[in-house]
């Protein structure tokens, strides 16, 4: 009966990690797709302005097309690991051993801490990317809005030329910002990363302290000699430095 729990749980820990990994390319994928997606933006109003304004956006469209697709994966994978972190739930409420059940609790918590990481920053890209497809489309439609007039009058008023450099320069100053962004994001994935592995080595530290009380206690030993030997070189430094200064003013 306990192996074929224990089984269970390990079937369980598998389906999160894998669930997990997935989570991870599908977001760093989608993160490159919202990133992506305002410089070919950029790209195509540019050359819009000197073509026809019945081209198709082929590109954007195509992009909007592969963000709802990810998203609903993303949305499918991030419920179905909130229902793999549910059964595990469920399973240490079952446990009858309290030392097996603390260290379950352990690392239900670790999957639950990356699942809401994962939620928040899906959620957070998936704003960005909207943010900057209504931007687009709001831009877009000013543009069409000076070419229309610009073909109407049949003359290239000198307000009109200041306002699109204007226009791209506003372009420029948006593109800039999404690229801080993207740098801001990827910093934030190197440091969750990262705490994750400080977080193993500190529980593996505590698991190796507890199950060798010895090693501990000789650790505080050698801290103690070493404090001590740190008081007496200290003495003995300072006792030479005042029979220095006695001798020198004699």
């Amino acid at each position: 009966m306990a192996a074929g729990t224990s089984n269970y749980w390990e079937d369980l820990r598998k389906q999160a990690r894998q669930l997990e990994n997935e989570l991870d390319l599908k977001l760093v994928s989608f993160s490159k797709l919202c990133t992506s997606y305002s410089h070919s933006s950029t790209r195509d109003g540019r050359r819009d302005r000197y073509s026809s304004d019945t081209t198709p956006l082929l590109n954007g469209s195509s992009q909007d097309r592969m963000f709802e697709t990810m998203a609903i994966e993303i949305e499918q994978l991030l419920a179905r690991l909130t229902g793999v972190n549910d059964k595990m739930a469920e399973y240490t409420n079952s446990a009858g051993v309290p030392s097996l059940n603390a260290a379950l609790m352990h690392t239900l918590q670790r999957h639950r801490d990356i699942l809401q990481d994962y939620t928040h920053e899906f959620h957070k890209t998936k704003a960005n990317f909207m943010a900057i497809r209504e931007r687009e489309n709001l831009m877009g439609s000013v543009r069409k809005d000076i070419e229309s007039y610009k073909s109407g009058s049949g003359v290239n008023n000198r307000r009109t030329e200041l306002f699109l450099k204007e226009h791209d320069h506003l372009r420029n100053s948006d593109r800039l910002i999404e690229e801080t962004i993207s740098i801001a994001m990827a910093t934030k994935e190197n440091m969750t990363s990262q705490r994750g592995v400080l977080k193993s080595i500190h529980s593996k530290m505590n698991t190796l302290a507890n199950r060798f009380p010895a090693v501990n206690s000789l650790i505080q030993r050698i801290n103690l000699r070493k404090r001590r030997d740190s008081l007496i070189l200290g003495g003995v430094i300072g006792i030479c430095t005042i029979l220095l200064l006695l001798y020198a003013f004699h």
